[in-house]
């Protein structure tokens, strides 16, 4: 479905690359200036249409609760890990997190009204990977970390701008889905999963358990 969308906004631009290109070469000079300034906002309209498009393709479509993807720590000092977080694709990212808990948080859009009828499944963006301290005064004064996972790298930003805007909007809803904090050990791995409401992760191995049941 988000390629379907992907390739009409792709369409659209085409659409006013040639007729930008058609009005840039068209006619005398009497109206140059005039032809001229609508050939370059209709170029830079598809340009921008363009961007949308990628950032759209960025997104995947949610339709059932299913594996984003697994976490594993590796404790590197003292409140200081080395997170691994290899996605559903099998692809790999590794970074460093201060603090004794973890988070995961992903953008969601989802569609109302007509669109929600005719089927169109919400989607979603692994957003960020965090840290956090147990304590108010650790979270003041110590180092604190956040990683981005996955994003445009194109200048345009559709969640957030439909997060600005979306509450006159009856179509789509730009909100966020994070996985409940929980706590960074060594060895320990977590699978997480998403599902309409957002993101959860549990335990895969004993060392995230005993963490989690201490923790609690």
């Amino acid at each position: 479905m988000y390629i379907a969308i992907t390739f009409l906004i792709a369409l659209i631009a085409l659409l006013l690359v040639f007729w930008g290109g058609r009005v840039l070469m068209k006619g005398t000079w009497v109206f140059g200036f005039i032809r001229g300034s609508i050939g370059l906002l209709l170029l830079a309209g598809a340009l921008l249409v363009v961007l949308v498009a990628a950032d759209v393709y960025s997104y995947r479509n949610l339709a059932d609760e299913h594996n984003v993807g697994t976490v594993a720590f590796r404790k590197l000092g003292e409140q200081h890990f080395d997170a691994r977080f290899s996605d559903e694709d099998g692809l790999g990212q590794q970074f460093e997190l201060h603090g004794d808990q973890w988070q995961l948080d992903a953008r969601l859009l989802k569609w109302k009204g007509p669109l929600a009828r005719w089927g169109i499944q919400p989607a979603y963006r692994l957003d960020r990977l965090s840290g956090r301290y147990l304590t108010l005064q650790d979270e003041r004064n110590k180092q604190r970390t956040v990683h981005q996972l996955t994003g445009s790298n194109y200048g345009v930003d559709v969640w957030q701008s439909l997060r600005r805007i979306d509450k006159k909007l009856g179509f789509v809803d730009a909100v966020y889905g994070s996985a409940t904090f929980l706590p960074m050990e060594d060895g320990a791995v977590y699978e997480v999963r998403i599902t309409h409401s957002g993101l959860t992760a549990r335990p895969l191995n004993e060392q995230a358990s005993s963490a989690l049941d201490e923790w609690q």
